[in-house]
């Protein structure tokens, strides 16, 4: 993926109606995929707690997802993702305080920087693809991946991947307009994979991580851990 994207999404609830309605749709299944993501953060989810989020997912690699803009309220969420691993390992110096490791591997600086895995799941997903009625054929198209974890949870993911913050309104509105088709309601929020995870076994790290998101809630009016990564 290329650096510097932002990814715009929403987290649903899939029903057993949702692939078909998405072929009635117009949409198109690339792929049905397995695939195993691990979590990495320090003791004290020092990423985490400041909205970064580091995975390795089995055969892809490396990727951090950093805070896009704050300000638009509404159940999805906006992110950077960075998938360069220089460009990782200086935002994870950066974001924890540390000097700076070169340009090398990030898991040659797990160790130094007191990076540990703190989750591990493996998903099976089925990926969507497809143009809402009335879009220029040139626009992006949407995705849309419906996935349950092997921890028993299933997830849907309304996504849009822009390269400017200007473009990000017009994406959110056919995220909007692609959940309303799909049956979902307006305020709708789901868990991601990884925070029903930390809930379900490792409740001590969730609950701090409720704590934080909620301070930064009223400070910021925005962020919740449920609209986050997995």
């Amino acid at each position: 993926m290329a650096q510097g994207v932002i990814e715009v999404e929403r987290k649903f609830l899939p029903g057993p109606g949702t692939e078909e309605r998405l072929q009635e749709l117009g949409g198109t299944l690339e792929h049905r995929v397995t695939f195993q993501d691990t979590y990495y953060d320090t003791s004290e989810l020092s990423l985490m707690r400041a909205d970064h989020w580091l995975r390795q997912r089995e055969d892809s690699g490396w990727e951090l997802k950093c805070p896009g803009a704050a300000g638009v309220l509404g159940p999805h969420t906006e992110y950077k993702e960075v998938t360069a691993e220089p460009a990782i390992v200086a935002q994870l110096c950066k974001v924890l305080g540390a000097e700076d490791l070169g340009t090398g591997g990030v898991a040659a600086v797990l160790g130094p920087l007191g990076l540990q895995e703190v989750a591990s799941f493996v998903t099976k997903r089925s990926a969507w693809k497809l143009v809402l009625l009335g879009a220029d054929e040139e626009e992006p198209q949407l995705r849309v991946d419906l996935d349950t974890a092997d921890f028993g949870y299933a997830v849907g993911e309304v996504e849009a991947l822009v390269h400017e913050e200007a473009e990000v309104p017009a994406a959110l509105e056919k995220i909007h307009r692609l959940s309303s088709m799909l049956g979902v309601p307006a305020q709708e929020t789901a868990p991601s994979k990884l925070i029903v995870y930390l809930q379900r076994f490792r409740p001590q790290d969730y609950r701090r991580l409720l704590e934080v998101n909620s301070s930064r809630e009223r400070s910021q009016g925005t962020g919740h851990p449920d609209n986050s990564l997995g």
